[in-house]
């Protein structure tokens, strides 16, 4: 337990994140991967030069210092970081080394700001935020190893096939490489894979939605070929161009909490932009086999027809339910999804699960609440670290 003296330390320092969070992070990871270079293998290269990682680490480390004496207030979010670091193999031994370096970025970066009674605060109050997630992360290593065909860690499969959906997104097929099961998802899950590229000196993890439904013998991942100047482009460049039939990558279980609500029976529309559709069509597909009365909208937006992937696949798989809406916009003709458009497609008593690029997934969602919908009806999943709506919150 922390004292009530270090409790309201690390609150009425907490706006110090809201203003030099960045900075600290920033100096955080650089000293990091100085003295330990070999979490490099772990952390996303292109999200720290995009500076998402520190942003994210910053809003993070701010909302737990808001509510350090009720931490349950953020468990949400523990949660959701919480599936990605178990993904990503992280390990109760880097939070020690975690503590040792943030602490020491803010001492660095507020100078003689920080008294000991300020650095001493915020290394309790640290020990308490990493306990809670590794008693979270411990738990859900556990049920990713002992569930039924559960693994812990990283495991070797094949591509068992290679298949064009667009003209920059292709589908690999993957199993497990020693002939074993696999273990089940939730729809609109993802999994982490793991690439050794010839020439880099450090792993490669990028983190992709399984794109069709649970129960088949091949996890499915459906990848943008992103342009090689893009900091992400490195990875699904070498997927796109490298990567062939009959290679092995290694990989996590599934994991991630975006997930399709199975057991509800209220309507679902499903809005995605761009590669954004991949968790889509998992929780589609899954709807068609399980619920196909249950009515949906699929709302889809994409550059050009040339760049749409899978709009044959969900119209098939529409023509098999009984009760659904269909709206595909391409930008090149003008044609976007607008807060009008919303209001007319998106079905009212539903689910909303919405997936796409940073500036679409802020437009579609700020909309959605504008529009009256509640926040605990609209699920929603960035691709890599988390980004707030707001400049900082929770």
């Amino acid at each position: 337990m922390l004292s009530s003296q270090t409790i309201k330390i690390v609150k009425s320092t907490a706006p110090v994140l809201a203003t030099h969070g960045t900075e600290i992070t920033t100096v955080f990871y650089k000293n990091l991967f100085s003295a330990h270079p070999e979490l490099l293998n772990i952390f996303n290269h292109a999200n720290q030069k995009q500076g998402r990682q520190q942003a994210a680490l910053a809003n993070t480390v701010y909302a737990a210092a808001q509510h350090i004496d009720n931490l349950g207030v953020i468990l949400p979010v523990v949660k959701q970081i919480a599936h990605k670091h178990r993904s990503l193999a992280v390990k109760a031994e880097h939070y020690p080394i975690v503590g040792e370096h943030l602490l020491s970025a803010i001492k660095e970066v507020l100078d003689d700001a920080a008294t000991d009674d300020i650095i001493q605060a915020w290394g309790e109050a640290y020990g308490v935020i990493a306990d809670v997630f590794m008693q979270v992360e411990k738990d859900m290593y556990n049920e990713a190893a002992t569930q039924t065909n559960g693994w812990d860690g990283f495991k070797d499969f094949t591509i068992v096939n290679k298949v064009e959906e667009s003209d920059v997104i292709t589908s690999f097929y993957l199993k497990p490489a020693d002939g074993s099961g696999l273990p089940s998802f939730k729809p609109g899950q993802y999994i982490t894979i793991r690439l050794s590229i010839p020439g880099e000196t450090y792993l490669f993890n990028r983190q992709y939605s399984l794109s069709q439904s649970p129960g088949q013998d091949t996890y499915r991942i459906s990848v943008k070929k992103e342009n090689e100047m893009n900091p992400n482009g490195k990875v699904s460049v070498y997927l796109h161009e490298a990567i062939q039939i009959g290679d092995t990558i290694e990989v996590t279980a599934p994991a991630g909490d975006f997930f399709l609500d199975v057991e509800s029976t209220r309507p679902v529309t499903l809005i995605s932009g761009g590669v954004g559709v991949t968790p889509m069509m998992s929780m589609l597909e899954t709807i068609s086999k399980t619920t196909p009365t249950r009515p949906v909208a699929f709302l889809h937006g994409a550059r050009n027809k040339a760049l749409h992937a899978f709009d044959e696949d969900v119209r098939k798989l529409m023509s098999t339910m009984e009760d659904t809406t269909m709206l595909t916009l391409y930008s090149d003709e003008n044609r976007m999804l607008t807060k009008e458009l919303l209001a007319e497609n998106v079905l009212p008593t539903s689910d909303i699960y919405v997936c796409g690029p940073v500036p679409f997934m802020k437009a579609m969602i700020n909309t959605l609440y504008e529009l009256g919908f509640a926040a605990d009806r609209v699920h929603f999943e960035f691709f890599g670290p988390a980004v707030s709506l707001e400049p900082v919150t929770v």
